[in-house]
C-alpha cells in the first residue's frame, strides 16, 4: 500500500508540475502511421484526417481488391502538457474480384475498419531531464565529438481500446468488440530530423494478437515543407506484413498541415500499394504564455514566434486569402 500511494503520489507530481509541451506550430501524426511521444498541448483540440485509395492483389487466392477509404483522428491535450487524449480511426470500401471459370465474382465490403479510443502519456522528456553538455572554450575537437545524450529519445507510454460493432466483416471470426492496445512511444529531435519509434501490442488478449513496429523519420526542408521515411511491420499468425511509406506535409499558418503520402510492401501475398492525402488542423485554446525554450518543443516554440515576428504566417494569409 506504501509502495501505490508513492506512485500515485508521483504521477500527480508529474502531472501538475509537467514542463510545457505546447508548440507554437501544429504537431500533427500524419501523414505516418506512428505517434510522437509529445502530447498536443493543454487545452489543445486537433483534427487530423484524410482519404486514400490503392490495391491489393493476393498470388495465392488469385484475388484484387481495390481499396477506397478514409482515416480519421481526434487529440485533445488534457489537464496538463503532458497527457493527450485521442481518438483514431478508418472507414473502408472494398471491392475483390475473384475469377471462377469464364466469370468474375465481386464482392464488396464496406464498413470501419478500426475505432481506437484512448490516452497517451509523456514519462520522460531529456529537454528538461538531461543537462547538455558545454562548450569546452579550449578544444574544437572535443565540441565535434559525438555527445551521448543526444541519443536519449522523449518516451511515453500508450494505452487504448478498440471497438466495433457486431457483424463487422473487417473483424475476425470470434473477435471481441472491445480488445486492448498499447504502445511505447520514442522521439529522438536532432536538429532538422526526427525519428520517432512506435512498439505497439494490439488485441493482445484475443485469439489472434498482433504486435509490430513503426519507424519514421522527418526531415525539416524548410520551416513549412517537411518529407519523411516510414517503415512498420505486423507480426501475427492473421496478418504479417512489412509495409514502407514515404511523403510530405507542407504548413499553412500555424494551425493547418496539408500532406500525401505512397505505401506499398515487399511480398505477393497481398501485394499492396496506397496513395493517401490529408489536412490536419488545430483549434487552439492554450491559455499558458511560458515555454521551456531549453526543450526541443521549446524551441520550436521560439521559432514559430520569430518566424509570426516577421510576417512569415502573415504572407501566407494574405497570398491565400484566409482570415487568420
Amino acid at each position: 500500500m506504501h509502495y501505490l500511494k508513492v506512485g500515485i503520489a508521483f504521477i500527480f507530481f508529474g502531472i501538475f508540475n509537467a514542463n510545457a509541451q505546447y508548440t507554437e506550430t501544429i504537431n500533427s501524426n500524419r501523414p505516418g502511421e506512428s505517434q510522437g511521444a509529445y502530447a498536443v498541448g493543454k487545452n489543445v483540440l486537433q483534427l487530423e484526417a484524410g482519404a486514400y485509395f490503392g490495391n491489393d492483389n493476393h498470388s495465392l487466392f488469385n484475388s484484387d481488391t481495390d481499396i477506397l477509404g478514409a482515416s480519421y483522428g481526434l487529440r485533445y491535450g488534457f489537464l496538463t502538457e503532458i497527457l493527450e487524449l485521442n481518438f483514431f480511426g478508418s472507414f473502408q470500401d472494398q471491392v475483390t474480384s475473384i475469377p471462377v471459370g469464364n466469370s468474375v465474382d465481386e464482392f464488396k465490403t464496406t464498413n470501419f475498419k478500426t475505432n481506437t479510443i484512448g490516452a497517451k502519456f509523456l514519462l520522460f522528456d531529456p529537454g528538461v531531464s538531461v543537462k547538455e553538455r558545454e562548450v569546452n572554450l579550449y578544444s574544437w575537437k572535443a565540441n565535434q565529438r559525438l555527445d551521448l545524450r543526444s541519443l536519449i529519445p522523449a518516451v511515453s507510454v500508450y494505452g487504448g481500446a478498440n471497438f466495433s460493432w457486431w457483424d463487422n466483416p473487417y473483424m475476425f471470426e470470434g473477435e471481441s468488440e472491445i480488445s486492448p492496445k498499447a504502445a511505447i512511444i520514442t522521439q529522438n529531435n536532432w536538429g532538422n530530423w526526427v525519428l520517432v519509434m512506435n512498439f505497439i501490442a494490439d488485441k493482445f488478449t484475443e485469439e489472434f494478437p498482433s504486435y509490430g513496429g513503426v519507424f519514421t523519420l522527418t526531415h525539416a526542408v524548410t520551416p513549412k515543407f517537411a518529407v519523411f521515411g516510414e517503415f512498420q511491420t505486423y507480426i501475427s499468425d492473421l496478418y504479417a506484413d512489412d509495409l514502407v511509406r514515404g511523403g510530405a506535409a507542407y504548413l499553412f499558418g500555424k494551425d493547418f498541415q496539408l500532406d500525401i503520402s505512397g505505401l506499398v510492401n515487399f511480398k505477393d501475398t497481398p501485394s499492396r500499394w496506397q496513395v493517401a492525402a490529408g489536412v490536419s488542423y488545430r483549434f487552439d485554446f492554450h491559455e499558458d504564455d511560458e515555454y521551456i525554450e531549453d526543450t526541443y518543443e521549446g524551441k520550436r516554440n521560439q521559432r514559430g514566434e520569430e518566424l509570426e515576428e516577421t510576417g512569415f504566417y502573415k504572407d501566407d494569409d494574405e497570398g491565400d486569402g484566409s482570415d487568420k
